[in-house]
């Protein structure tokens, strides 16, 4: 299931990627799913970005136990 969330874009920003989308004969909602698909992957592979997430889940996890007392 789709999710749909509404976002603001800066003018120039929406009018570069509705050029985009239109030469690639796509929406701008695909291009925009292409776009934070590919930034996750970066991400994912990004070895100080997973010890930092692994950081904050592990603070959080002791936050909520603290919570649940």
């Amino acid at each position: 299931m789709a999710k749909q969330t509404t976002d603001r874009l800066p003018d120039e920003l929406a009018d570069d990627a509705e050029a985009v989308a239109r030469v690639r004969g796509d929406g701008v909602n695909q291009l925009i799913i292409d776009a934070l698909a590919a930034e996750s992957e970066r991400v994912r592979a990004d070895d100080d970005f997973s010890a930092r997430a692994k950081i904050l889940v592990e603070r959080d996890r002791e936050i909520l136990d603290r919570l649940a007392k």
